[in-house]
């Protein structure tokens, strides 16, 4: 996949601009005879002002009176031969709309006042990710999205919790009040509903002042359907399609309607690449993740490729990467393709990770089958170690997501024991796939409301049962606890935000495995995992060591402290001696307790 050079030249400002002397708007819309431009500013007049052709098909011009917070329209008059009444369209670089058929409000994208803010996402190795809907994660009204401001109640809770970078569900303007957001009408406007662009940057920077990172999900592989004043924007289109901001042949075809945008189109590829930017310019967004880009790269996501949709997310890696170095930039491929975070110098589409699909099937399968004996330690074991690259961090790894959790599918803990979410096994084996998360190499993710034993399946009108921060605190507990030692927050336990694994112990028979992770070795670097897959405990068991001497029980899936029905299988420390077992140069002896995940490390 080579690289393909981006020869679009650096644009006059889209959109509507506010000025020293009034704003000046400008649109694409090539097959228009003429466009005005109607608002609040001039009583929504459809011909009392009109724009001026420029190159390319552009049209602008410049109102005195016009000022930020006025409403306004385009009225496009397209060409003769189209035989069409005036158009009333949406800017379609609207920064602010009052709803997804509304009308667009002029804003102001440099008056935020960001204060001192400075904030730096931590590096991807440090890094753990809690995905948020932000209309479903903390409703304060029955009926009603969450919004910005109420999501912001929640960032103390987040901190407390480990967290340090929030996954958004998209927030461009959508159809109606509820959705996933993965149908956006109106991409450069932030969701109305959920309180708007300000309202999302006073959430961005209050999640800085909690140390909280926050990554914006996009969606480019197409817009809408409904609600989209993009389609047919200045009346033209070919075999009834969507005009000049889709493809107008086959490549429309999504599985979500007929508009795919065209990857291929100077002005849709700069439409795109600034979108891209506008998330960490104007947003102080810290990192982008972009939706099915499979559907970008080819138009049935199999075969059929669509090489202009690669060289886009090129160009806009590229673009981040220049512009905004520190950031991260993740991409949901699903078909494990190493070539989405390798280099763009090598062909490569410049990402940062990618979700890794076989590590969520596999450790959920491992967890959810009912029988102990069919559980595949192998493929567990494969995909603990799987990486795209020499780089563990590459890949994003998680058990429950948006997508795993809904569409017929249940929370983990519900599909372990349907109705009986708070059952032993349900609370035992979902707890054990989520440690697996938090302590194999890849970035780690976690679903809003995994962390409270969520029962529900993912709704986008069905809000988080906060009760369940009470009713589950010992799980929350135990989140907490394993996700301070994945980020090495008391400092014992290095090893975790490291490059290195050795899985060293594989026994089938007991469907227990053991793993070394390491980033420079030594004490509080080395840790070893431990993971016993079946319903049995297990008592004086050997596996080998790294290093002689002292290694101190950090951490026991199985402890009273997380709930009363638990074994409280003893974990004593473990005293390890110079003979060595599985290729290790030292043994010793083990306890663990049935479905659980116990961490030993060593103090210096």
């Amino acid at each position: 996949m080579a690289k393909k050079t981006n020869t679009v030249a650096k644009q006059p400002g889209m959109g509507a601009i506010p000025n020293a002397k009034g704003v000046t708007f400008r649109v694409w819309a090539p097959h228009a005879e003429k466009v005005y431009v109607t608002g609040s500013f001039n009583d929504w007049n459809e011909t009392s002002t009109p724009m001026l052709t420029e190159p390319e098909g552009k049209w602008s011009t410049e109102v005195p009176g016009a000022k930020v917070g006025d409403e306004y329209r385009y009225i496009i008059h397209a060409a003769a031969e189209l035989n069409l009444a005036p158009l009333s369209r949406i800017d379609p670089y609207a920064r602010k709309v009052t709803n997804s058929v509304g009308n667009g409000i002029i804003y102001d994208t440099k008056a935020f006042d960001w204060g001192s803010d400075k904030f730096q996402i931590a590096s991807w190795n440090e890094l753990v990710i809690y995905e948020m809907h932000i209309g479903t994660f903390n409703v304060k009204e029955k009926g009603h999205p969450g919004t910005f401001d109420s999501a912001a109640e929640k960032l103390p809770y987040l901190k407390k919790l480990g967290i340090n970078a929030i996954e958004v569900l998209p927030i461009m303007q959508f159809p109606g009040d509820f959705s996933w957001g993965y149908n956006p009408c109106h991409p450069f406007a932030i969701e109305s509903i959920y309180g708007g662009p300000d309202a999302f940057k006073r959430f961005v920077k209050a999640a800085h002042e909690h140390g909280v990172a926050v990554i914006v999900d996009i969606v480019y592989n197409h817009f809408g359907p409904s609600d989209l004043d993009l389609w047919q924007f200045d009346g033209w289109a070919e075999n009834e399609k969507g005009g000049i901001y889709f493809y107008n042949d086959k490549r429309s075809s999504t599985p979500w309607g007929e508009t795919r945008p065209d990857f291929g189109r100077g002005e849709v590829r700069q439409f795109l690449r600034d979108n891209a930017l506008m998330w960490f310019e104007d947003c102080h967004a810290d990192g982008i993740r972009m939706d099915s880009i499979v559907y970008m790269n080819s138009i049935d996501g199999i075969s059929n490729d669509i090489p202009n949709g690669w060289s886009l997310m090129q160009w806009i890696n590229e673009e981040v990467h220049k512009l905004f170095p520190g950031k991260i930039c993740i991409a949901e491929d699903m078909h494990n393709n190493e070539w989405v975070t390798k280099d763009i110098g090598a062909g490569g589409a410049g990402f940062n990770a990618q979700w890794d699909a076989n590590f969520v099937h596999f450790i959920r399968e491992a967890v959810i089958i009912l029988d102990d004996a069919s559980r595949d330690l192998d493929a567990v074991s494969r995909v603990i170690q799987h990486r795209f690259a020499e780089d563990a961090f590459t890949r994003v790894i998680y058990t429950e997501s948006h997508d795993e959790v809904a569409n017929g599918k249940e929370r983990v803990p519900e599909e372990i024991w349907p109705g009986k979410v708070d059952s032993w096994f349900s609370k035992k084996r979902s707890t054990l796939g989520g440690a697996i998360v938090l302590t194999s190499p890849g970035i780690p993710m976690i679903f809003e409301g995994q962390e409270l034993l969520e029962d529900r399946w993912f709704q986008d009108n069905v809000p988080i049962d906060w009760s369940r921060a009470k009713d589950e605190r010992g799980i929350l507990g135990m989140y907490r606890d394993v996700i301070a030692l994945r980020r090495n927050l008391s400092g014992v336990t290095r090893g975790l935000c490291g490059q290195n694994i050795h899985l060293f112990h594989f026994d089938d028979g007991a469907k227990l495995i053991a793993f070394h992770r390491w980033d420079q070795q030594g004490p509080t670097d080395s840790v070893i995992v431990v993971v016993n897959m079946t319903n049995q405990g297990l008592y004086d068991y050997v596996i080998g060591f790294p290093q002689a001497g002292l290694w101190k029980t950090r951490f026991n899936s199985d402890s009273y402290i997380y709930d009363k029905d638990f074994a409280n299988h003893p974990t004593p420390d473990v005293d390890a001696y110079e003979e060595g077992t599985d290729g290790l140069p030292c043994s010793g002896k083990i306890s663990i307790g049935p479905y659980t995940v116990v961490i030993f490390s060593q103090d210096k």
